[in-house]
């Protein structure tokens, strides 16, 4: 009998803890990602602005912000193959 070849663990990775989307159109991005269910929460840290943030998975947080003076943030596409965290 001989002993197969077994494939090699994937390599690890780290892990997205936080993506932050800066918009000109806060109120429409929330109710975009409201819409299937996200639930988002509003926020603000001291004198920073006021936002939404919404629970991705463990350890994964989505941030909106206004965009303010900073540009707004461009088109995002997942990677093909990519399937949405589910929230707990």
């Amino acid at each position: 009998m001989t002993d197969v070849a077994r494939p090699s663990p994937p390599a690890p990775h780290r892990a997205l803890g936080l993506l932050v989307l800066y918009t000109e159109r806060l109120e429409a991005c929330r109710a975009f990602h409201a819409g299937p269910g996200l639930a988002l929460v509003a926020e603000q840290h001291g004198a920073g602005p006021a936002h939404w943030s919404a629970r991705l998975g463990p350890g994964c947080v989505l941030a909106l912000y206004p965009a303010g003076g900073r540009p707004p943030t461009g088109r995002l596409r997942p990677p093909p193959g990519a399937r949405p965290a589910r929230t707990p």
